[in-house]
């Protein structure tokens, strides 16, 4: 629920290949931005150092209950109030240096982490309790994985995006897959009490999800169709908002950077897990702290493509034609 800075990136690439870098530099000055996203008062000792060979999103789909859009730039609501949005969908993103593979790491929402100040919770209160600072500073203690920018989508927005690439095919328990507009995809990937492996199915039918509108933004209809293009990067603008840290002319060199990123060079997958389990009456997923650091060791050093190679990981299935 969370997408719209990858799908952004995508959509860069095929305006660049369709209606001209012109349409990049418009789109990008109109990208909502989070103001002070990132945490300002962590210890030198907990600031994780720069990232090489890449760069790391996180990716955040926001649980809201306001009635108003909290998102992008038709946001008629502020991001984020004390209690009132939890984080329902985290991803690290990590985009090497070349730019033609992506590597999705699903952090499930009842990781049970420490939330600096708060003590031991799962890792979606982090945001309910202090917003985008907050959450990135709880990710980066996990991690040791700096977060360079962040991207956040609500439900309304993700309802938009949805409708806006005209639906999503998705299989559901290995069933054909069935045309979805927004407000069916939403149910589909907010979906777990009914699911085997309950958040770790979930956080795959996220990326399912991801994976598809992917596709569809990506596919030669909307890159040879500039009316369509337009219509879909209106409605990216306005569902999605990114930190203040991304610049337009950062945003610009990213969008070239993944030019001849395509869906299917994208690797999706859960953070390692040891188990789940009941802790202070709660449903928490404990990660599994041995096999997560070679990942995390692999998201700051820039050598996924190493890691999924020679690591046994939990990832998403390759579409079956």
């Amino acid at each position: 629920m969370l997408w719209g800075a990858l799908i952004l990136l995508c959509a860069g690439v095929l305006m660049a290949g369709g209606t001209g870098w012109w349409a990049v530099e418009h789109y990008t000055g109109k990208v909502n931005r989070v103001p002070h996203a990132f945490p300002t008062d962590v210890p030198a000792d907990q600031r994780p150092g720069p990232n090489k060979g890449g760069q790391n999103f996180l990716l955040v789909g926001v649980d809201s209950r306001s009635e108003l859009p909290t998102t992008g730039t038709n946001a008629k609501a502020a991001p984020w109030k004390p209690g009132a949005q939890r984080s329902d969908t985290m991803m690290l993103v990590h985009l090497p240096s070349k730019g033609s593979r992506a590597y999705v790491v699903s952090l499930p929402r009842d990781t049970w982490v420490t939330v600096p100040g708060r003590g031991k919770a799962k890792l979606n209160a982090a945001f309910s309790w202090g917003g985008p600072p907050l959450l990135i500073d709880s990710v980066q203690r996990l991690t040791r994985v700096r977060v360079d920018h962040l991207a956040v989508i609500d439900w309304s927005g993700f309802r938009k995006l949805t409708d806006a690439v005209g639906g999503v095919d998705l299989s559901v328990g290995g069933a054909p897959a069935r045309h979805m507009n927004g407000e069916q995809a939403l149910s589909y990937v907010r979906e777990r009490h009914d699911l085997p492996r309950g958040d770790l199915d979930r956080t795959h039918r996220q990326q399912n999800y991801l994976r598809d509108v992917l596709a569809k933004v990506l596919s030669g209809d909307n890159a040879s169709h500039p009316v369509r293009t337009k219509r879909l990067l209106d409605r990216l603008t306005e569902s999605v908002s990114v930190d203040d840290r991304l610049s337009d002319d950062g945003l610009r060199d990213l969008l070239w950077d993944a030019r001849s990123l395509r869906a299917s060079r994208m690797t999706f997958m859960n953070a390692p897990v040891a188990r789940t389990d009941m802790i202070q009456g709660q449903s928490v997923v404990l990660l599994d702290g041995r096999k997560a650091s070679a990942l995390w060791k692999a998201l700051r050093e820039g050598t996924m493509e190493d890691y999924v190679t020679e690591h046994t990981v939990d990832r998403l299935r390759p579409v079956v034609q």
